[in-house]
């Protein structure tokens, strides 16, 4: 992966009806409109196409790479205040204080209507107001800022503005999910050249420098949503076989197992909840047990418990047992049997949790899940190298190959 450097964003509360955040929000449909009458460019004409950063738009982190030698990391999260825009960790740092105005898990609900019944669920488990707009949670407005701070970075590493952009998706988004997740890009002032699924992508930052045939399997579990992916790849050709998963499955389904107590109304608990959860759930992929602690969680309670893997393994073990069905259908829609698999990409922070390879590994009789990709990185930076591919700009490793080969990906994303 040294050919690319990544920027890492991670999205967070934010609450979108206070005056400053509309007046952003007048500020980029101004500019969206200007983009949608100014910069229609066919994903093919790559005369036309400026430098094309790929942006993996992730439920609880994203990250934006360029084609080029370099590595940037910056963590950013998104918050109000009556007064101004924080990104970073000085909005990571709001969260105790503004737990109502910081936005999270966007990508939930971008492109799903109100009344959904996966919507109405979600909105249980979030500190900030879900405004029904037209039917709609809106959530691009949201998508639009965090794509713009990434754009932004992107910017101010290259030393050049940056227009065009790769945009990765979901494999199970629907139309109007995908549509949003343009929108959102007009916004922020991009011209999506292309979307191409998030497995999709992390087969390119797997392959990009193998040449012989090889049947892989992706399997991507990120902090929301679950996505398998069959690819055959041949010679700098990606063969998309087949694709299964959900859009409500991911790490954060596995944090609200690890409490049963109704804290919903209290949005300062929730938060400190939240992130003391994603702690120990990372801590228990390094070790065995952790201690949860917050002070002051709940009626002036203290929280102080032990948490061990084998517990959480038995909280969760339905939601991993889960992840196996879009698996075993993925195969199926294939044509192939477990033996045909000759590598398995693990992809997303859950990843990391040991049970998951476990399950994966004993599923395909023993075979060890690749680790010569980085799972948090490898979508974004497959992104890049086709973003490399359409502008001309890609590095030896893409040199022969005009269009890498997306039989089976939606043709007008």
């Amino acid at each position: 992966m040294s050919g690319s450097h990544v920027f890492f964003v991670m999205t967070d509360d934010v609450e979108w009806t206070t005056a400053g955040t509309q007046e952003f929000l007048h500020r980029w449909n101004d500019l969206g409109f200007q983009f949608l009458c100014g910069i229609a460019v066919a994903a093919d004409d790559s005369s036309k196409l400026g430098t094309l950063i790929g942006i993996d738009l992730g439920t609880t982190y994203s990250c934006v790479g360029v084609y080029k030698n370099g590595h940037v990391i910056t963590p950013s999260w998104v918050a109000f205040t009556d007064t101004e825009r924080l990104i970073g960790e000085a909005a990571k740092n709001q969260a105790p204080l503004n737990a109502e105005r910081i936005i999270f898990d966007g990508k939930r609900l971008i492109g799903r209507k109100f009344d959904d019944p996966e919507v109405q669920r979600d909105t249980k488990f979030l500190p900030y107001k879900v405004v029904n707009k037209d039917g709609k949670p809106y959530m691009q407005e949201i998508s639009a800022m965090i794509l713009s701070k990434m754009k932004e970075t992107a910017e101010a590493y290259l030393g050049k503005k940056i227009k065009d952009a790769v945009v990765t998706v979901p494999a199970y988004f629907n139309d109007a999910q995908r549509q949003a997740t343009k929108d959102a890009g007009i916004i922020a002032g991009l011209n999506v050249a292309q979307i191409i699924n998030e497995p999709t992508a992390a087969a390119i930052a797997y392959g990009l420098d193998k040449n012989e045939e090889k049947n892989i399997l992706v399997y991507d579990l990120g902090g929301g949503t679950f996505d398998v992916g069959i690819l055959t790849i041949d010679n700098g050709e990606f063969e998309v076989r087949s694709t299964s998963g959900g859009t409500h499955l991911g790490g954060e389904d596995f944090d609200h197992r690890k409490y049963n107590k109704d804290i919903s109304k209290d949005h300062k608990a929730l938060w400190k909840l939240r992130k003391e959860c994603e702690r120990a759930k990372g801590a228990l992929s390094r070790q065995h047990q952790v201690r949860v602690e917050i002070e002051s969680l709940f009626d002036d309670v203290d929280l102080s418990e032990p948490l061990t893997r084998a517990r959480f393994e038995e909280l969760n073990m339905d939601l991993f047992k889960k992840t196996m069905g879009p698996v075993k259908k993925a195969l199926e829609d294939a044509g192939l049997k477990k033996k045909d698999i000759h590598e398995i990409v693990l992809v997303g922070g859950s990843t990391r949790i040991p049970k998951v390879q476990e399950m994966l590994k004993d599923f395909f009789d023993g075979k060890e899940p690749s680790k010569g990709v980085n799972p948090d990185e490898a979508v974004a930076y497959g992104a890049a190298v086709q973003g490399g591919v359409l502008s001309g700009e890609g590095g030896e490793e893409t040199k022969g190959n005009c269009t890498l080969s997306f039989v089976s990906e939606c043709a007008d994303c």
